[in-house]
């Protein structure tokens, strides 16, 4: 009976133990490979796993189906987890080697308060880590105007200085990234109101920005200090902000990478502020003179800049010597005619507010009473406006000499364009003029605002303010004298000159060219190169992918032998 059970199994025998299918293993003799049945494995002389009798079933060698063949099963899908581990290998492999990023290592954001003689803003800036040629690529991201007047006004509320900053500050902690507060520098440059004020009262100047010390130095940020710059540099500054946001400094090319424009030229800047202004421009080769020349480095390159600021020739301070001038004049100092001032309107103001400060001191009349009252009547004569002008400027200190503005200063010929910003743009934009125009243009606007009656004004400006309102026709008869007479611009030269407020969507300022000066000075961080994955996550997975590959190549060597 188990001869025959076995015959059945095995298939037709040609002697006593019959022949086996190629499935089974090689006959080599019965008494090597049939035993008696027994409760376990029997291992044949090949190490191949033999199975117990069974009345039902004897199966040989690799585990069969009902019909005797080896199941191919495990076989395919070892065969499949090993294509698959290989696949995934050299892809993580690839993708770790070929597709590395490079990331730069951040933003830096800067603080930059613009402490000017009639207001205070702050700007926030930022720029690259690694920077260009150590000089960063700076964009403006925020701009907030404080309320109230500039510090110099609190010279005796020192305190007051500090607090008028908190709104802005406040503001500024939501636009700067939390974990950068610490490393972010915050400066505060004052400019000719403070210079004015240091010259008067130097300790009431200091007590300002001490003030200012404490009040930064209990801010997240990292304050660098409250100082007061020169009109130097403050020229210097705003001739930089003009021509870097006009891209004369940096372009991005075809490959999206910062290069130096083929064959750009500089840009001169004229700042009109409260107190002071200032007018930076590259002369020509042959007037460049070294002795009056800034020298400016950024992004690799030097530049001789030729920069002039002129103290009290600012806007606010320039028409307090005015009117100081016209009550010196006056028969009647209690009421005084202003030929700059629209008709049918008259202001009050103290002798204080007219001779107070250090510009207008020396027109003070020897009955000078701070607290009293002088009105001002607007008699609206654009011809005598312009006329009095002169009185504000010493041409004749120039002599016959070319390279002079007036007061003696040192001036070589104007060259190329230029950038007219802060109060040539306001008083241009109040006359409906904004970027370039010719004189004739400027003349004739001027003339048409001044002869309008006062009761006009709110009608024909959007926004109207009175304290600015007042001073329109002033301002525009002035600027017209500083630059014609001052700068020696002519019909020619002006058309080169655009009054703008902003590029884009940064203010012309020198807030900006400070902070991109500054930057030349903070150290740049080296880029990052990132993988897609981390060294631990890709090692992870190599091991993991590797090794089921071994072990799925393992099996089917193993699956290999026992089938041969």
């Amino acid at each position: 009976m188990l001869a025959a059970g076995l015959t059945r199994q095995l298939g037709a025998g040609d002697g006593p133990c019959g022949s086996v299918r190629a499935s089974a293993v090689p006959r080599l003799g019965c008494e090597k490979h049939f035993r008696r049945p027994s409760f376990g494995y029997v291992p044949s002389s090949l190490g191949v796993a033999m199975f117990p009798e069974s009345p039902h079933v004897v199966s040989v060698g690799l585990l069969t189906r009902a019909g005797g063949m080896p199941s191919k099963t495990p076989v395919v899908v070892a065969f499949l987890f090993l294509l698959i581990s290989i696949a995934v290998i050299i892809a993580i492999a690839f993708v770790q080697i070929h597709k590395k990023e490079v990331f730069s290592p951040g933003l830096k954001h800067g603080i930059v308060l613009d402490a000017g003689s009639s207001r205070t803003t702050v700007y926030v800036y930022q720029w690259p880590a690694e920077k260009e040629n150590n000089t960063g690529v700076v964009t403006q991201t925020f701009k907030c105007n404080v309320k109230g007047p500039g510090i110099a006004t609190y010279a005796s509320n020192p305190d007051g200085a500090a607090r008028s900053l908190e709104d802005c500050t406040n503001k500024v902690k939501d636009k700067i990234p939390y974990r950068q507060h610490n490393s972010t520098p915050a400066y505060l440059g004052a400019t000719a109101g403070m210079r004015l004020l240091r010259s008067q009262n130097w300790s009431a100047a200091e007590g300002v920005l001490s003030s200012i010390h404490s009040f930064f130095n209990n801010q997240p940020f990292d304050f660098r200090g409250a100082e007061i710059i020169t009109g130097q540099e403050e020229g210097v500054y705003g001739w930089i902000t003009a021509n870097y946001l006009m891209g004369n400094f940096l372009e991005k090319n075809i490959w999206r990478a910062w290069v130096r424009p083929h064959g750009a030229e500089t840009t001169g800047a004229m700042d009109l502020g409260g107190a002071s202004t200032q007018i930076s421009f590259i002369p020509e080769e042959s007037e460049q003179n070294p002795n009056v020349s800034t020298e400016v480095v950024l992004y690799g390159y030097q530049y001789n800049v030729y920069t002039h600021s002129f103290q009290c020739y600012g806007r606010d301070e320039a028409e307090k010597r005015f009117l100081a001038s016209l009550v010196r004049t006056a028969m009647n100092t209690s009421v005084v005619e202003n030929p700059c001032y629209h008709r049918n309107y008259a202001v009050n103001f103290t002798m204080k507010h007219t001779f107070g400060s250090l510009c207008s001191a020396a027109y003070r009349p020897s009955n000078y009473q701070p607290d009293n009252s002088i009105t001002f009547k607007g008699t609206g004569e654009p011809a005598l406006c312009r006329e009095k002008m002169a009185s504000l400027f010493n041409i004749s200190a120039c002599g016959e000499r070319e390279d002079c503005s007036f007061d003696g200063v040192y001036q070589p010929k104007v060259k190329g364009k230029f950038s007219a910003f802060s109060g040539f743009y306001y008083t241009a934009h109040a006359l409906n003029l904004t970027g370039y125009f010719s004189l004739d243009e400027f003349n004739s606007s001027v003339w048409s605002f001044c002869l309008n009656n006062w009761k006009e004004i709110p009608l024909i400006m959007p926004k109207f303010e009175e304290k600015y309102a007042r001073s329109y026709c002033f301002s525009a008869n002035y600027i017209y004298y500083l630059l014609v007479h001052g700068y020696k611009f002519d019909a020619e030269s002006w058309s080169q000159i655009q009054f703008q407020k902003e590029v884009g969507n940064s203010s012309i300022a020198w807030s900006l060219g400070y902070m991109l000066n500054l930057t030349n000075m903070i150290p740049a961080e080296s880029k990052l190169i990132q993988m897609p994955m981390s060294a631990s996550v890709f090692a992870g997975l190599l091991f993991l992918f590797t090794a089921l590959s071994v072990l799925c190549l393992i099996f089917l060597v193993i699956s290999l032998i026992r089938a041969c």
